[in-house]
């Protein structure tokens, strides 16, 4: 039976199917787990892709945008100022870049050296600077060259950021290792979440999970997700 012809035709390997796909599997984790999927933020992270891609989602109802790097997501938040979107910053973050990275990004969540975070602190020049959200990357591996805080220095680095006054702590970050199951890396983040809770108790965010394991960390309490070749479709080549 020919369609009918008076519905918008989706196409099946498109972003509009790839989103719907992704939002039916977080929502069948999210009842698995015992969760609300309301209590999800799904964050669409579309590093090397377009603008267009970026209204293209917005318009199928994404709100949260995550980038990984700076000239990039600078670009494509300007070019998108007219929509009401929460941009995430994801990757490695250099300290001279904080202050750039500030005024378009309204998450960092992936704050892991000291000299970053103190990057957003007040200055002479700029006093009274725009206060961010962000999010204690932590790191679940053994190689100090990975990205993120090692376990035993998380809680000085929660006291480093709430010392700024300009950062709301929302919570921890991590990616699970590509050598351990990540439910089991993901447990080990959530018994890191609770000792950063005791010392910040609003910091109740968990953000893990992507295209590939994001039901693993729903079902150990992540609140955001981080997901991007599920939704995107493969990334081009690099600009």
């Amino acid at each position: 039976m020919a369609g009918d012809p008076r519905l918008p035709s989706v196409a099946p390997d498109g972003p509009e199917a790839r989103l719907a796909s992704v939002r039916g599997a977080v929502a069948d984790a999210a009842r698995s787990a015992g969760r609300s999927v309301d209590d999800l933020t799904l964050v669409v992270v579309t590093k090397y892709h377009p603008a267009s891609l970026v209204r293209e989602l917005a318009a199928l109802g994404v709100t949260d945008v995550g980038e990984n790097r700076h000239q990039e997501a600078q670009a494509k938040a300007a070019e998108l100022a007219d929509l009401d979107l929460t941009w995430h910053f994801v990757g490695q973050l250099q300290s001279k870049k904080a202050r750039q990275v500030r005024r378009y990004a309204d998450v960092v969540q992936s704050l892991d050296r000291d000299s970053v975070v103190d990057a957003f602190a007040p200055t002479e020049t700029e006093p009274d600077p725009r206060v961010i959200d962000g999010f204690v990357q932590v790191n679940l591996t053994d190689d100090p060259g990975r990205g993120g805080v090692q376990p035993d220095d998380v809680d000085a680095m929660v006291e480093r950021v709430l010392a700024t006054g300009t950062i709301r702590l929302r919570g921890v970050m991590a990616v699970a290792p590509l050598d351990e199951e990540p439910r089991q890396a993901f447990a080990r983040l959530r018994g890191i979440s609770s000792r950063v809770v005791a010392l910040a108790p609003d910091a109740t965010d968990i953000s893990a999970g992507m295209s590939g394991d994001f039901a693993e960390a729903i079902a150990e309490g992540a609140t955001h997700l981080r997901i991007g070749t599920a939704i995107t479709g493969n990334r081009p080549a690099a600009p």
